[in-house]
């Protein structure tokens, strides 16, 4: 080496490589102070010591960066990979690697475009599960008794809601203070919605709201956490995020969608007065209807009294006929009597004389002998002539015989039915005087003269009673 090279290098400074590391770290935190580099999220990895490290690429290169565990909470937004944000930190460089990175102390959507985009995509997502079917939609409680509310407990949107309720219908109000933007503030809301289910007095309706903001601000409310938890609320979920032209995804899963917080509350109770106003008109539709329906029914009642008859004269009709019937009975039974005792004059009047009815029988007897002394030569006949022939078998014979007796017994019961001693058998008597001549009349009878009465199985002789002063109902004994 010649002369002129040493005094060269001797002049070049020479530093030791934490002099170097420090320098360069010097430099570029000193050349670029505070920075915001827009980039697409890449590399991400949490640690539990809760620091974040990321790497921000686009087309043309990439840079490292941490979030160190105090400025996690304070983001903005929960970093993912694969979203295009625009980074707000620090350059420094770490001197053990020779490398530098960006501390990241805030994120944000590198614009609407992307925010949309992302949005849009978990939008098709729950799309296609059903979380936006309309048959998930619980109906509201027409007058809940305890309402729940999630949101900020800083702002005007609590203050509206309870005042428009005590103002409506004065309903109980449970609160659930969360933060509704910025880091952690999705996992407050799907938390408090959680929390209300579990809670041993469960609401009867549940508010979720927050004052107007940019996209950026409502972005917990697009969360997929914060969906999720208000599609399995059993709870009817009203959802009053933004202003009336603000639209986020819990509006499409939630059971109720409110342009404002002020409807939100509008829509969870009834108002109180038109309530008493519906009901004063309904009683007085009630109480016309039921005086008409008394009116018509005392008209019935009044139309059917008219076609009543006279009860007082029914009664004195049905009086005045039953004397009558009674005086005609009184009148009729003397004479039935006496009719009857005609008949009984007149059917005695018919019997025969007592040696008419013994010529009668004799004749009767003599003809029933006659016949069956017939019977049995005819049967004696019969048989000699079957015996003779040979053609009649002794069973044939018995028969024949058998039916000529029934035969000759059916002839002797009708001739002893119209035997004198059958008409004297069913009770009847025959009078007669001494001489055996039938007494027919009363008056007839000779007074003290003798009598014989003829029964069915005898004849009594006797006189009648001379000390009679009426002699044709005199006494007499037999």
């Amino acid at each position: 080496m010649s002369e002129s090279d040493d005094s060269l290098s001797s002049n070049v400074p020479e530093y030791s490589v934490s002099e170097i590391s420090g320098a360069i770290k010097r430099t570029l935190e000193s050349g670029f102070g505070r920075v915001r580099v827009r980039g697409e999220i890449t590399e991400l990895k949490r640690y539990p010591s809760g620091h974040v490290y990321l790497s921000l690429k686009d087309q043309g290169g990439k840079i490292s960066g941490v979030i160190w565990r105090g400025s996690v909470s304070r983001l903005g937004l929960k970093p993912e990979n694969g979203i295009e944000v625009i980074a707000t930190g620090r350059v420094s460089a770490y001197g053990e690697r020779s490398s530098y990175q960006l501390i990241i102390d805030r994120i944000s959507f590198a614009g609407e475009g992307a925010l949309l985009a992302k949005i849009e995509k978990l939008r098709q997502t729950l799309l296609a599960e059903g979380l936006f079917d309309p048959e998930r939609k619980k109906p509201l409680p027409f007058l809940p008794r305890l309402i729940g509310v999630v949101t900020s407990s800083q702002g005007a949107v609590l203050h509206d809601i309870r005042t428009t309720i005590a103002r409506r219908f004065p309903r109980s109000v449970l609160v659930w203070p969360v933060a509704v933007q910025g880091e952690g503030a999705a996992a407050q809301i799907a938390a408090a919605i959680e929390g209300f289910v579990h809670l041993p007095q469960r609401p009867d309706i549940m508010i979720v709201a927050r004052g107007g903001g940019s996209l950026e601000d409502l972005m917990a409310f697009n969360d997929e956490r914060v969906l999720r938890a208000v599609a399995a609320c059993p709870i009817p979920l009203i959802s009053a995020v933004g202003h009336e032209t603000d639209t986020t995804l819990i509006d499409y899963v939630s059971d109720r969608r409110a342009p404002t917080p002020t409807a939100a509350a509008e829509m969870a109770v009834p108002l109180r007065s038109e309530l008493i106003a519906d009901m004063a008109h309904r009683t007085a539709r009630l109480t016309g209807a039921l005086a008409r329906q008394i009116q018509a029914a005392r008209g019935r009642f009044d139309r059917a009294v008219a076609q009543l008859p006279d009860l007082p004269s029914l009664l004195e009709n049905a009086r005045m006929r039953l004397d009558d019937r009674g005086q005609r009975l009184d009148l009729a039974l003397p004479m039935v009597a006496t009719r009857a005792r005609s008949a009984l004059v007149a059917i005695e009047r018919r019997i025969p004389a007592p040696e008419l009815l013994i010529e009668r029988r004799r004749s009767i007897v003599e003809i029933r002998e006659n016949a069956l002394r017939g019977a049995v030569r005819h049967l004696m006949q019969a048989r000699q002539n079957a015996f003779e022939r040979q053609r009649l078998s002794p069973e044939s014979v018995l028969g024949a015989i058998r039916l000529q007796r029934a035969r000759l017994e059916g002839s002797v019961g009708r001739l002893e039915a119209v035997s004198p001693l059958a008409v004297l058998a069913r009770g009847y008597a025959l009078v007669q005087d001494a001489s055996g001549k039938p007494i027919t009349q009363a008056t007839s009878l000779p007074q003290g003269g003798k009598i014989s009465v003829r029964f069915a199985d005898g004849v009594r002789k006797g006189r009648l009673d001379p000390s009679s002063d009426e002699p044709p109902q005199g006494e007499f004994s037999l």
